[in-house]
Order: structure tokens, then C-alpha cells, then sequence
């Protein structure tokens, strides 16, 4: 099947399947064996399932078993977003414009990624999650349903700052649990757990896990108090 629509300077690879009403931009690029879904719409200059390049020194492992990426049902690309290869965008999921979407992500139905929005390879987004503008989601991170990222958010991997050979054995993503939420400009030290419904605080570092329903804030973050009842999750 055709997509319905097709801008100018647009290569589409072998391989590459289209379901009902696709519309896509002007100098988009699709590499062999995506699958796009019904209603997909593409905006101008995304690339779809980009092979990784890695730097020679990279503390990443290569990627040789990458599978071709996914997207979803009634899906939105922004322009100039970059999708990598084995990534799977489940229905609905809103990319705004300059996002970069690694290999082997996941991201649940209904997710938003803002603006500028980078997500490392081999994360898990749950489902009608809300990653704001210029956010940074490390690698080997997992991100549960209904996780509010707010703007400029850091987070990290890395305990070792790229020295010593022993952090190729300790790499390890943050995971925040349904509900969890971020203010803006905070960081989060590698490793660190959200548990559902933690909240942190604008301009945060947290150094310790925060802990289910309380309310985190500071440098290094410090329990201020409980999440109000009326904000937790199962009373939306």
C-alpha cells in the first residue's frame, strides 16, 4: 500500500510497508523494513529507523541484532525528528520537532515527547507519559505509565564520569514508576528509583532513591513532605 500522501525529496528504502492514510513530508527519509501504521503523519526531514553510528571509543555496546522499527497507529512525527533503528512507537504517540528517539526504545500509546526531546537507546516509556521540552532521557532507562519529565530535565548513567574501566560493568539508567513526576532542571545520579507517584522538585539532585507518595526537594534532594492526596495518581 502507497501512503496517501508524499512530499517532495522523499526516499523510501525497500521493505518499507505503509498502512491506511499516511501523509508524508518534503525530504523525509525511510530505511529498509519500517512499518508504518494508519494515519501516521510525517512531517518535513524525519529520518525512520537510522542505523547507529558509534565513535570508536563509545561506552556503548554495538548493536548488531537491531530489529526494523515500528510505528504506530495515528502517530505524529514532528520535523526533523530522527527515529533510530528497533525503535517501537506504540498508537498515538506524539514526537515533536528535533526529538531523537535511539535504538531499541519503547514508548507506550498516547506519550508525548516535547520538543528537543533526546531518549537513549534501550529505554522503556510507558504509556500517556509527558516528556517536555529539551529533556534528556539516558540510556538503559525505564519510565513507567503516566511519568510527567518536566523541561531540561537531566538524567544520568554513569557514576564514573568516563573513567576507570570498571563503569562498563555498572552503567545503569534511572527507572521512575508510574505516576513519578521531575520538576524542571533537576538530576537524577545514575541508578536512582522513583517509586510510584514520587515527585521531585524544580532544580533537584537526587542522590537516593525517593521513596512512594512523597514529595522530594533540594541539593541533594530531602523528603519535604507527602504528595497532597488530591495530586496522586489513582485520584485523577
Amino acid at each position: 500500500m502507497k501512503p496517501a500522501k508524499v512530499g517532495q525529496n522523499v526516499i523510501i528504502e525497500d521493505n518499507v510497508t505503509f498502512s491506511d492514510g499516511v501523509i508524508i513530508g518534503n525530504n523525509v527519509i525511510i530505511y529498509n523494513g519500517t512499518h508504518i501504521g494508519e494515519r501516521v503523519i510525517i512531517q518535513d526531514n524525519v529520518v525512520i529507523n537510522k542505523r547507529p553510528t558509534r565513535a570508536k571509543n563509545s561506552a556503548l555496546q554495538r548493536s548488531e541484532d537491531l530489529v526494523s522499527t515500528v510505528i504506530g497507529n495515528d502517530c505524529i512525527l514532528g520535523t526533523s525528528s530522527i527515529i533510530y533503528a528497533g525503535v517501537v512507537l506504540e498508537d498515538e504517540v506524539f514526537v515533536a520537532d528535533l526529538v531523537s528517539i535511539r535504538e531499541k526504545v519503547r514508548v507506550g500509546a498516547g506519550t508525548i515527547v516535547g520538543r528537543g526531546v533526546a531518549i537513549e537507546n534501550e529505554c522503556v516509556i510507558g504509556k500517556k507519559c509527558k516528556l517536555e521540552t529539551n529533556c534528556y532521557i539516558t540510556a538503559y532507562s525505564i519510565l513507567g505509565d503516566y511519568v510527567f519529565i518536566a523541561p531540561c530535565v537531566v538524567t544520568t548513567n554513569d557514576n564514573y564520569l568516563a573513567r576507570t574501566r570498571e563503569r562498563f560493568e555498572h552503567f545503569k539508567g534511572i527507572t521512575v514508576k508510574n505516576g513519578g513526576r521531575i520538576g524542571a532542571n533537576s538530576t537524577i545520579l545514575p541508578g536512582r528509583i522513583i517509586e510510584e507517584d514520587g515527585t521531585v522538585g524544580a532544580g533537584s539532585v537526587v542522590t537516593k532513591d525517593v521513596r512512594r507518595e512523597e514529595l522530594v526537594l533540594g541539593s541533594p534532594a530531602r523528603k519535604i513532605k507527602d504528595v497532597p492526596v488530591n495530586q496522586l495518581l489513582r485520584n485523577q
